[in-house]
């Protein structure tokens, strides 16, 4: 979404910026820099994603794309007929989605994939600018908590009123469901925290919630 993302050297976060340049010295080759939001810009389901995995979104320059993380969610999307084309795991397999986009609530890859506050509240801007910049989503699904808090926050309701659970459904103050999930990354599927068919379940919850919201002139529809 041309004008709402960070410039490539951001500089807001003192320790993401020198995370980044140690991964430029490493991996000349990678993406190495924010990434940007993915899918399509008349999106009726948006998913609000954490931050760039290492060896994924910070390596190709794509969310979720090249890491197990990624194989999981690109896997469910297609099920359920949000994307177009064959995720292969790198930026020009030509996938595209349909009805949905991702928008991560930290641009920059952070240490052990753990942004701290700071980092994330200077990030805010950008997501809260994406998200306002998406009319037509009625429905945002938020993997983990850190992403469910940026979705709440986006549309200024308090984070009290509003707790994470996984499967959990909100009505957020500008008139968006929020559907909880567990992050979908190879420690919660491995742990058993969250299996495929508890993220499919996820996926329900969203497509019943986009019929029962879509109004009757809507140009965009479910599958």
């Amino acid at each position: 979404m041309p004008g709402t993302e960070p410039p490539r050297d951001c500089p807001r976060c003192p320790r993401l910026v020198a995370f980044r340049e140690q991964c430029r010295a490493d991996y000349p080759d990678w993406w190495n820099a924010p990434v940007y939001a993915f899918g399509d810009p008349d999106a009726w389901l948006a998913f609000a994603g954490l931050a760039p995995g290492k060896h994924g979104a910070n390596r190709t320059g794509r969310p979720f794309t090249g890491d197990y993380a990624g194989d999981l969610l690109f896997a469910t999307l297609a099920q359920f007929g949000l994307s177009r084309g064959a995720y292969e795991a790198r930026v020009d397999d030509g996938l595209t989605l349909d009805g949905a986009i991702i928008v991560n609530s930290v641009k920059c890859l952070p240490p052990q994939n753990k942004p701290n506050p700071q980092e994330i509240a200077a990030c805010r801007p950008f997501f809260d600018t994406q998200m306002a910049a998406l009319p037509k989503v009625r429905v945002v699904i938020a993997l983990g908590k850190i992403a469910h808090d940026a979705a709440v926050r986006a549309a200024s309701g308090r984070l009290a009123a509003f707790p994470f659970a996984h499967g959990a459904v909100h009505l957020l103050p500008n008139d968006r469901h929020l559907v909880d999930s567990y992050h979908c990354s190879r420690y919660n599927t491995n742990t058993g925290r969250l299996t495929p068919a508890m993220f499919a379940d996820v996926f329900r919850t969203a497509l019943a919630l986009g019929d029962q919201t879509r109004g009757p002139n809507s140009s965009t529809s479910p599958r």
